[in-house]
C-alpha cells in the first residue's frame, strides 16, 4: 500500500516519486502560494454554484445519480496565462473509459461568472504551475468538471466506469463538500503493481492530484445516511493534458 506520511512530502516531490499527493485543507492554499484572505472572500461564491448543477444525460447506466458542468482551458506557462476556450465536448476513448468513452458528450458549461473569477482562474494557473514542476511543458490544455452526486434514487456513483485512468497527464479531485452521505472511499493504485492506497474525503478543500500515467482511481458509491434524506457530494475534478484536448480524431 502507498502510504500518507505523518509528515506530507512537498506536492511535487509526491508526485515526482509516488505519482500521487494528497493536501489537506490547511495545506491546500500554502502548496498553490494562494492568498486566504482572498479565498475566504470568493470561494463561497464559487462553492454555491454546485446547488446550480443541470443533471448529466449521457449516464449509460440508466443511473439519474449525478449533475454537471464543465468548461475547457488552455493555459501558457511561458507567459503565465490561463485563456477560456470555445465550449466543447468533453471525449475519451474506450480505452480509458469502458462505459462512458467513445462519443462526444456535450455538458452544460461552467457559469461565465464562474469560469471568469479570480479565484477560479489562480487556482487553476498555480496547480498547472505546480504539474510544470514536475513535467515541464509549454502549455496545459484543461478540462474542469463540476459534480454533484446524489442518493436520491438510493446509491449514488462517482465513478460508474470503475477503476480507470483519464487519458491526460494529471488529475486533481477536489472535495467540495458532502452532506448526509456515507461510503464514498477513495481508491488510489500503482498502475503497474500492486500498491494502493484508501482513504475517505472528509473536509471541504481535501485534494488530491494524480500522475494519471502511473495510477489508476475510483470512488465507491454514496448511500444516504438516513434514508428517508437523500444527501450528495460535490467535487471538482480538473485534468490537465499536454499537447492536445482529446477528440475522436
Amino acid at each position: 500500500m502507498f502510504t500518507i506520511p505523518s509528515v506530507q512530502k512537498p506536492a511535487a516531490q509526491g508526485l515526482s516519486q509516488d505519482g500521487l499527493s494528497l493536501l489537506q485543507p490547511n495545506e491546500l492554499l500554502a502548496t498553490l502560494s494562494l492568498s486566504s484572505g482572498h479565498w475566504e472572500q470568493h470561494w463561497p461564491t464559487i462553492a454555491d454554484s454546485w446547488n446550480r448543477l443541470p443533471p448529466d444525460m449521457h449516464l449509460r447506466d440508466g443511473g439519474h445519480y449525478r449533475k454537471r458542468r464543465h468548461a475547457c482551458f488552455i493555459q501558457n506557462l511561458n507567459d503565465d496565462t490561463l485563456l477560456p476556450v470555445p465550449h466543447r465536448a468533453h471525449w475519451q476513448p474506450l480505452d480509458y473509459n469502458a462505459l462512458h468513452g467513445g462519443f462526444e458528450r456535450w455538458f452544460e458549461p461552467v457559469e461565465p461568472s464562474i469560469a471568469s473569477d479570480p479565484l477560479w482562474i489562480d487556482f487553476l494557473s498555480a496547480i498547472g504551475r505546480l504539474f510544470g514542476q514536475v513535467k515541464p511543458v509549454d502549455q496545459w490544455f484543461i478540462e474542469a468538471h463540476q459534480f454533484r452526486i446524489d442518493t436520491a434514487g438510493g446509491v449514488g456513483r462517482p465513478t460508474p466506469e470503475g477503476a480507470h485512468r483519464d487519458g491526460v497527464d494529471f488529475v486533481v479531485v477536489m472535495l467540495v463538500g458532502r452532506n448526509g452521505v456515507k461510503g464514498g472511499e477513495t481508491r488510489v493504485f500503482d498502475a503497474h503493481g500492486p500498491h494502493g492506497l484508501r482513504f475517505v474525503m472528509e473536509q471541504p478543500l481535501t485534494t488530491l492530484l494524480l500522475d494519471d500515467e502511473r495510477v489508476i482511481h475510483e470512488t465507491t458509491p454514496i448511500l444516504p445516511v438516513d434514508a428517508l434524506n437523500a444527501g450528495f457530494r460535490d467535487t471538482l475534478v480538473l485534468t490537465y493534458r499536454a499537447g492536445s484536448f482529446q477528440s475522436p480524431a
